[in-house]
C-alpha cells in the first residue's frame, strides 16, 4: 500500500507528538534546543568570518578554515554549557511538577533570551574585532567604564551594519518558532519511570557539562583558556575566528591581573632603567647552528648530584647519574632559577622569555598578543622548527602556545601513534603522556629527517605525579631515595641517556646546541631546596659536542629559564633585534645579571648577592642569599644596593604589565 504525502505527514506528526508527550519529552526537547544553540554559534562565527574576510583569507587555505571551526565547537560547547546551565538545570529537575505549560514558556524565555544575548554580543564583536584584531575579552569594562559616548556609538554602528542587526533579528525568530516545548502532562508524570528517567538524565548531564565546560574530561586537559584556540590556527589573529566572545568574556571574567603601576612617570624615563628589547652587537655575526632544547618535568637542581656535591656531608649523589656525566662537559650555572612553578609557567619563560608574573601567561588575556620566541627568531634565518611532546595534543596548551610562537610542526601523542616505526599506545602511561624512553627516540628519529639548521624542543613527561615508571622497567626502577618522584627521575635519566647516544650516531649532532633545563622543582628532601628561592632552583645547561662552549660552572652570574633565549641568540650571534624578558649572560657584566620569580603574590629579585622580594609597594625582604641559602637573616632597609635594586625590578614589573596590556610584546622591527 503506497503512501501519500498526506499520509507521510500525518505519520510524521503522530511520531512527533508521541515523541513530545511520552515520558522522554524533556530529554529529547533539551537535546534538540541545544542542538538549535549550536547552530546559531556557527552561523555567528560564519558572520564573523565574512564580515572580516579581508583578514582572515591573508593565509588561510580550505584546510585552515576547516580546522578553525572545528576548535570552534569546542569553544562553543564550553560557551553553551556556562551560559545555558540553568536552563539545563529546570530542564531536568526530576519533579513531575515541573511538566505544566507555563513552567515550560518560562524556559523558553530563558533560552530564548540567553541565547540572543550570546548572539548579540557575537555579531557586536565581528565588528569591534577590526579594531582590536582579537576576540574581546572581559578587560573591556575596564577600558571603556568612563567612557560616556558609547551610545552613540553603537547606534551608529548598527546602523553601518544593518546586515548584522537582521541577521540577529532573524536567527532570535528562528529560535522562538523552532524551539522544542515538551507535551507531557502532569497526569502521566506521576510514575517511578518519570524519575528514573529524569534522574538517569541527570546524571548523563552532568559529567557531559562538566567536561564542555572544561574543554575534555581527559587527565592531562586543563579547562581550555583563550590561548587555546592557537593551536588550531597558524596566526595568532586567526584564533578569533576559533573562538566565540562570550567564551573569551567569562573565561578572562575576575583575570585582569596585569595593570600599569605607573612607577614611572613617563616612557623615556622606563627605558632608561630597564627595556626587554635586545639589540645586536654591531659586530653580531649569525652562525646557524642546529638546536634542540631538552625542558624535563619536574627535574629539580636537587636530584642532580653535580650540583649537590655538599649535601648530606659530601655523601650525596643525586639520581641521575647520565646528566651528571653531560653537566661535566658543558657550561653550567651554580645559581640558576625557574620563572614559575608550573609547567605552564615555563614554556613562555624558557622559550619567549616571558616570565610568569601574577598568573601563568597562557591563561590570561595576554596570551592573544603577538609574540616573539627563539622559533619565530629562528623561522626568520630559515631554520626547521618543531616541538615534541608526548602527551595528547593540545593538552596544557602547549600546541597553542607553540604555534602562537611560531614552531612550524608539533608532534605529540598523535603523531607518535601515526608512526610506525612506534608502538603507539602501548607505550602509553595511562595517565599523561607516552614513556620518556620511547618518545625521546621517536624524537631523535624524526630529526634526521629535518632540514638543518633546526630547532627541536621537547618537553618530556614520566617524572610526574602518580610517579609511574613502565611495568617492565619497575624491578630496574624501585622505590628508592626518600620521595616517590626519585625513581621516576633515574627512569627519564635513563631515557636521556639513550637519546644522546643515539642522536651522536646521527650527522648533525655535532653542529648542535643543547640546551637542558627543567620546567619546575618537585618533591624536596634538603632544606635549601624548600626555601623561597630553593623551590624555583632547576638546572640550565648548554652543551655542545664540538667544543665551541668551553665546560665550566659559573657562579658569577645568575641564571633564569627567561634567560635562556636571549643567552641562546648571543651564542647564535643573532644580528636582529627581538624582545625577551631575561638576559644575555655570556655577554653583559656579571653583577648585572639578574632573576625573577614571582611567588604568591610577592616579586622576587635577585642580582649580585641578594636576593629582594617585594610586594608590589614596598620592599618586604634583603637576603645574601649565596652566604644565606636558607634565608634566614632579613637585612632590609640594611643593603646599600636596595634601593637600585628596587629600582630595576619597578622598571621590570611596569614593562612587563604595559607590554601585555598593549600588545607589545615583539620588538619593533
Amino acid at each position: 500500500m503506497k503512501l501519500t504525502t498526506n499520509d507521510k505527514q500525518s505519520s510524521s506528526k503522530e511520531t512527533r507528538h508521541k515523541i513530545l508527550t511520552s515520558r522522554f519529552a524533556p530529554l529529547v526537547a533539551l537535546a534538540l534546543n541545544l542542538l538549535i544553540a549550536y547552530v546559531v554559534y556557527f552561523i555567528a562565527r560564519v558572520a564573523y568570518l565574512l564580515e572580516n574576510y579581508s583578514i582572515f583569507s591573508q593565509g588561510m587555505d580550505a584546510k585552515g578554515l576547516m580546522s578553525a571551526f572545528q576548535g570552534g565547537l569546542m569553544f562553543d560547547s564550553s560557551a553553551i554549557m556556562y551560559t545555558c546551565s540553568l536552563y539545563i538545570a529546570m530542564m531536568l529537575l526530576p519533579l513531575h511538577l515541573k511538566e505544566r505549560p507555563a513552567y515550560h514558556k518560562v524556559c523558553k524565555w530563558l533560552f530564548v533570551v540567553v541565547n540572543a544575548i550570546c548572539l548579540a554580543i557575537n555579531l557586536m564583536d565581528a565588528v569591534y574585532f577590526q579594531y582590536t584584531s582579537r576576540r574581546t575579552t572581559s578587560t573591556v569594562f575596564s577600558e571603556f567604564s568612563h567612557e560616556g559616548n558609547l551610545g552613540s556609538i553603537f547606534g551608529t554602528e548598527m546602523l553601518r551594519h544593518w546586515y548584522l542587526v537582521l541577521v540577529a533579528i532573524v536567527l532570535v525568530w528562528l529560535m522562538w518558532k523552532l524551539y522544542v516545548m515538551p507535551r507531557l502532562t502532569v497526569q502521566r508524570a506521576r510514575s517511578w519511570r518519570y524519575y528514573a528517567i529524569m534522574v538517569v538524565g541527570v546524571l548523563a548531564m552532568v559529567p557531559a557539562m562538566i567536561g564542555g565546560m572544561r574543554g575534555g574530561l581527559a587527565t592531562a586537559v586543563r579547562p581550555i583558556t583563550v590561548s587555546n584556540a592557537n593551536q588550531y590556527v597558524d596566526r595568532p589573529v586567526d584564533a578569533a575566528l576559533v573562538l566565540n566572545t562570550p567564551f573569551a568574556l567569562l573565561r578572562t571574567m575576575g583575570k585582569d591581573v596585569y595593570s600599569n603601576p605607573h612607577y614611572f612617570d613617563n616612557e623615556t624615563q622606563l627605558e632608561a632603567v630597564y627595556t626587554p628589547v635586545h639589540e645586536p652587537a654591531d659586530t653580531a655575526k649569525f652562525t646557524p647552528k642546529n638546536v634542540v632544547v631538552i625542558i624535563v618535568e619536574s627535574y629539580g637542581k636537587e636530584y642532580v648530584g653535580f650540583f649537590n656535591h655538599d649535601l648530606d656531608g659530601g655523601k650525596y649523589k643525586g639520581y641521575t647519574p647520565f646528566i651528571d656525566s653531560l653537566m661535566t662537559k658543558s657550561l653550567t650555572f651554580k645559581y640558576s632559577y625557574a620563572n614559575g612553578r608550573k609547567s605552564i609557567d615555563a614554556m613562555p619563560s624558557v622559550l619567549s622569555g616571558i616570565p610568569m608574573m601574577k598568573e601563568p601567561f597562557f591563561v590570561t588575556p595576554a596570551s592573544m598578543n603577538h609574540l616573539s620566541g627563539m622559533a619565530r627568531q629562528l623561522d626568520g634565518k630559515g631554520y626547521t622548527t618543531a616541538f615534541f611532546h608526548g602527551a595528547q595534543n593540545g593538552s596544557m596548551g602547549f600546541q597553542a602556545f607553540a604555534r602562537a610562537t611560531g614552531y612550524q610542526q608539533y608532534l605529540g601523542r598523535t603523531e607518535f601513534n601515526n608512526d610506525p616505526t612506534t608502538r603507539g599506545d602501548k607505550d602509553y602511561d595511562g595517565t599523561w603522556a607516552i614513556w620518556d624512553e620511547p618518545f625521546l627516540q621517536f624524537m631523535c628519529h624524526k630529526l634526521n629527517g629535518f632540514k638543518e639548521p633546526f630547532l627541536a624542543t621537547v618537553f618530556t613527561a614520566s617524572s610526574h605525579h602518580p610517579f609511574k615508571v613502565p611495568e617492565e622497567l619497575e624491578q630496574q626502577y624501585p622505590e628508592e631515595g626518600t620521595q616517590p618522584i626519585h625513581k621516576c627521575v633515574r627512569y627519564t635519566d635513563m631515557a636521556l641517556r639513550r637519546f644522546f647516544e643515539e642522536a651522536a650516531k646521527q650527522p648533525w649532532f655535532k653542529n648542535t646546541i643543547f640546551i637542558f633545563t627543567a620546567d619546575h622543582t618537585n618533591q624536596t628532601t634538603h632544606d635549601v631546596y624548600k626555601t623561597d628561592l630553593g623551590i624555583y632552583s632547576v638546572p640550565i645547561a648548554f652543551y655542545t659536542p664540538d667544543g665551541s662552549l668551553a665546560p665550566a660552572v659559573r657562579d658569577d652570574v645568575l641564571m633564569q629559564q627567561a634567560s635562556v633565549m636571549p643567552t641562546l641568540m648571543g651564542i647564535l650571534g643573532y644580528d636582529k633585534s627581538y624582545l625577551a624578558f631575561g638576559c644575555d649572560v655570556l655577554n653583559m657584566p656579571a653583577a648585572e645579571t639578574w632573576a625573577f620569580n614571582y611567588n604568591n603574590g610577592i616579586y622576587q629579585f635577585l642580582q649580585g648577592d641578594w636576593m629582594m622580594q617585594h610586594d608590589g609597594e614596598k620592599v618586604k625582604a634583603m637576603y645574601r642569599f649565596k652566604t644565606d641559602p636558607l634565608l634566614k637573616q632579613n637585612l632590609v632597609g640594611k643593603a646599600p644596593e636596595q634601593a637600585a635594586m628596587e629600582r630595576e625590578l619597578k622598571a621590570l614589573v611596569q614593562q612587563y604589565m604595559t607590554r601585555m596590556t598593549d600588545d607589545r610584546l615583539t620588538a619593533p622591527n
